[in-house]
């Protein structure tokens, strides 16, 4: 099973994320994304070269699926950009899904130079794996 790339973005979070794809598009491309509702509607008006699946908007219950999604073991890593100056009526959904990841030891970044780093993290992994697996063969 290829695990998924959990995209998620606060409203006025939400330009950030597409300028941080749209700089990384390459390493985007063929890879399995998966967003909550609005995110996924703005990475699409985005013009991004990348397909996604989107989930419910997070006040719909899209925390909620996403969450889901963690427990299952079906998440990789997580971009959560987050605005650290509002609260929403519907917190609970956003701690219960920062918290799954926190469980399921799943590498969450919640701003632009954590999700860089994330990358770079999974790029050096990805390529240890192949020089491992070279090596064996």
């Amino acid at each position: 099973m290829t695990k998924k790339i959990a995209l998620v973005a606060h409203d006025n979070m939400k330009p950030q994320l597409v300028e941080f794809m749209k700089e990384r598009e390459d390493w985007f491309w063929g890879r399995e994304l998966v967003a909550t509702g609005q995110t996924g509607e703005f990475l699409e008006k985005g013009e991004l070269k990348i397909s996604l699946t989107r989930l419910l908007p997070g006040n719909q219950g899209g925390y909620t699926q996403m969450t889901a999604l963690v427990a299952n073991g079906e998440v990789e890593i997580a971009f959560f950009l987050r605005d650290p100056e509002i609260v929403q009526d519907y917190e609970d959904e956003v701690a219960d899904f920062i918290r799954e990841c926190n469980r399921k030891n799943v590498p969450l970044a919640t701003n632009p130079a954590s999700a860089e780093l994330l990358i770079i993290g999974l790029i050096r992994k990805e390529a240890a794996e192949k020089a491992r697996d070279r090596m064996h063969s």
